[in-house]
């Protein structure tokens, strides 16, 4: 079997047989997503839950059909192996977070990222769209924040205690055009584009394009780490950001709203919980960091990820609130892949491979799913970021489609290495070698800050 992320069940059979790409599909009950796959000589044959179901067992046939069929031109008849095969996803979330804030992705590569995550059976893309260190957002109300707060002259490089620089501008940022393509595009592979605007800590872009909003003034961030200037609490911010929000609404059409919340020195509570209770007046779920459950009653269709490992998660649980799992040990991908010198900018705990696969999101019976997370404040790159998410958010995705159970890491790592990097490698993707870095993979003399 050399399907990736495991399915439910796998029935080989005898023989192979010719595909053109054809299949016959018809609808029956069954689990949301699910599918049973049948491929015999009488032809391939899919009957499926819903269009979601249907997409996911096209993306089987794809894997079935070898490496090339994932090329930007595939071949034209394969051969396919007899089989049966019956799936449908362990979470309804199954999500993945790009920060490009920190660090701008442009669209082609966002476009492709949503690719990415649709091979991998992964529904969600959360959009961390605005901090200290950029605004990517549009904003045809208050163009300043993406004009000025789209522009930093300088970054970090490396571990912020080094003091060293890149010493070149950066920036950029989405039209509104640009996201509602975005988001057209996800749908079409069955993927929900969440977008996070967060408030009131991580807003120095902000601040820096309506200095009126924070506590103190400055310009965007040049620095990474927690800044102390947060928005400020009185009515006419909160109405700025009510209006942010609802442009914000007009173009994700997605149930689920980030609003952020997270790491707020001295931030006020009552600016994340007027937010909230915009979305939900707004028909939204409001979608927060854990640090939310700290600022007082919010609605109770507020989702709340946690992140700061999983107690908090199963708190919001115990409050009535639904929770995605997504805690620093596990599943932030931008931390280092083994104590090998040669990891570029190591930061983080070690988080390898077999650590990824082996997560068990805590409640599992209880939460929506789990997300990884790519933060990029040392990913600068499109090369950089495939480089951290890849292959562990391979071994993400079994963790969040495939059944409950024990997982055999032996027989994965072996099922990635024969059957699935070459798909990757199909695709274009710069990811990290099973045995460490390529040469131009590594960054030598640039200081990380392991844990």
């Amino acid at each position: 079997m050399n399907l990736l992320p495991r399915p439910v069940s796998f029935t080989p059979g005898d023989g192979e047989v010719d595909f053109d790409g054809a299949f016959r599909v018809e609808r029956v009950d069954g689990p949301a997503e699910g599918y049973r796959l049948s491929v015999s000589p009488d032809g391939v044959r899919v009957r499926a839950s819903d269009d979601a179901g249907e997409f996911h067992a096209r993306q089987t046939l794809r894997q079935l059909s070898g490496p090339a069929a994932f090329r930007a031109v595939p071949p034209g008849v394969v051969r396919l192996p007899v089989c049966e095969v019956v799936d449908h996803p362990r979470f309804a979330w199954r999500g993945v977070m790009i920060d490009v804030a920190r660090h701008f992705l442009p669209k082609h590569d966002l476009l492709r990222y949503v690719d990415l995550l649709a091979a991998h059976k992964l529904n969600v893309l959360h959009l961390h769209l605005t901090d200290d260190q950029g605004w990517r957002f549009e904003s045809r109300r208050f163009p300043r924040l993406h004009e000025v707060g789209g522009w930093r002259p300088d970054s970090r490089f490396g571990d912020r205690r080094s003091g060293g620089t890149a010493g070149r501008p950066h920036g950029g940022y989405y039209t509104q055009d640009d996201l509602r393509e975005l988001v057209a595009y996800a749908a079409a592979r069955h993927v929900t584009v969440v977008p996070e605007v967060d408030v009131p800590g991580h807003s120095q872009a902000a601040i820096a394009a309506y200095p009126e909003l924070g506590a103190a003034g400055g310009g965007v961030w040049t620095d990474w780490g927690v800044n102390p200037n947060v928005l400020r609490a009185d009515e006419s911010t909160v109405d700025f950001y009510r209006h942010v929000f609802d442009e914000l609404l007009d173009v994700f059409p997605s149930e689920v709203v980030g609003l952020g919340g997270d790491e707020a020195e001295g931030g006020d509570g009552r600016f994340v919980r007027r937010i909230a209770q915009h979305l939900a007046a707004r028909g939204r779920r409001p979608f927060g960091w854990d640090e939310v459950l700290d600022v007082g009653p919010l609605p109770t269709s507020t989702v709340v990820a946690s992140w700061r490992g999983e107690e908090r998660g199963l708190r919001a649980l115990d409050r009535g609130h639904d929770v995605v799992m997504c805690p620093e040990e596990h599943v932030y991908l931008d931390y280092r892949q083994s104590d090998h010198p040669d990891e570029p900018i190591p930061v983080g705990t070690r988080t390898t491979l077999e650590d990824v696969h082996r997560y068990e999101p805590a409640g599992a019976d209880r939460v929506l799913g789990a997300q990884a997370n790519l933060w990029t404040e040392h990913l600068d790159s499109p090369r950089r970021l495939d480089y951290a998410a890849f292959p562990r958010l391979s071994a993400f995705a079994e963790v969040v489609w495939s059944p409950a159970g024990p997982r055999d890491f032996a027989e994965f790592r072996t099922r990635l290495a024969a059957h699935h990097l070459p798909r990757l490698d199909a695709l274009g993707v710069e990811y990290r070698p099973l045995d460490g870095p390529r040469p131009w993979q590594t960054l030598p003399g640039v200081p990380g800050f392991p844990r």
